[in-house]
């Protein structure tokens, strides 16, 4: 037993020496619908703050009330922690003039950071939109001197007609002034290397960021990734088969595997990952702390 437990503390070591003061965090929220779900949000804030990310996302709903909500999150980010605080920006159900007086408010506050997107159609819709994830970064550089993230996608935005369509979008969104992309969760490594590939073939010169998702509930993520076109690998069906009402053991496998993905990619030169906490802070500091991402401490 005490030499399992010492090959476990040194492959835990060597994983510390591989990635150490190489990694770069960022972390994602969604606006809280409730009081429970709100404490719930800052505690997750407070409790990952002292990891000093290179910014904090909040997503942005469709529609008018959960934007408000947003916008009021971010404000009180900024105030409460002086974390650069990142909203997510849609083209969805807003004019051009309510992006410019969008934007503008938020220069105005403060925030220098957003994460522009083209949002979610309503459900149903099969109309086009006005505008799109380029039209909208070309806004925000009109109005300020912006940091501009935009998304990515590995295995090819739903509604793209074809792999080279997309590719093609993202360097629209980025020839319009992106400074950064950040892709949609994934779990196969090697498309995640190949897209980055094709993306510097084209003529992509910023970062590709790689959305890393703990998986805590594998049910739920069954139905994200049929929505969102992410393949979920038959290791990973294996790996939690028979953990439904396991929570303990789930997270456990979400971390190792979370850990694995972030270990391999920071190999291949990747030196920044986005974390999908889904408004919850323990598995992401973890991960982060056996990463070597560990509270600033003034010395």
């Amino acid at each position: 037993m005490a030499f399992a437990n010492a090959q476990y503390l040194e492959a835990i070591n060597r994983n510390l020496q591989d990635v150490a003061g190489k990694v770069n965090v960022s972390f994602e929220f969604f606006p809280p619908k409730t009081p429970q779900m709100e404490q719930t949000l800052w505690q997750s804030i407070e409790r990952l703050a002292p990891l000093a990310p290179s910014f904090v996302s909040v997503t942005y709903g469709a529609n008018s009330g959960e934007r408000d909500r947003t916008h009021d999150i971010i404000k009180s980010i900024k105030q409460r922690t002086g974390l650069v605080a990142a909203p997510h920006l849609t083209c969805v159900d807003a004019t051009k003039d309510d992006l410019i007086a969008i934007a503008k408010d938020y220069w105005q506050n403060g925030i220098r950071h957003i994460v522009a997107l083209r949002g979610d159609l309503p459900p149903g819709s099969t109309a086009k939109p006005d505008l799109y994830a380029a039209d909208l970064v070309e806004i925000l550089r009109s109005v300020a001197d912006f940091d501009i993230s935009v998304a990515a996608y590995p295995e090819v935005h739903p509604e793209a007609p074809n792999a080279q369509f997309d590719l093609l979008n993202l360097k629209r969104k980025v020839d319009a002034g992106a400074s950064r992309a950040i892709t949609q969760f994934f779990f196969d490594i090697e498309k995640f290397l190949r897209y980055r590939d094709r993306c510097a073939a084209i003529g992509i010169d910023v970062d590709i960021v790689p959305g890393i998702l703990p998986v805590t509930n594998f049910q739920q993520l069954k139905k994200f990734a049929d929505l969102t076109n992410v393949a979920v690998p038959h290791w990973m069906h294996k790996a939690y088969d028979g953990l439904d009402n396991d929570a303990t053991t789930r997270n456990l496998v979400a971390a190792n595997i979370a850990m694995e993905m972030v270990k391999v990619l920071s190999r291949e030169g990747v030196d920044h990952f986005h974390f999908y906490t889904l408004n919850r802070s323990e598995l992401s500091y973890a991960i982060c702390h056996l990463l070597g991402v560990r509270p600033q401490v003034a010395q």
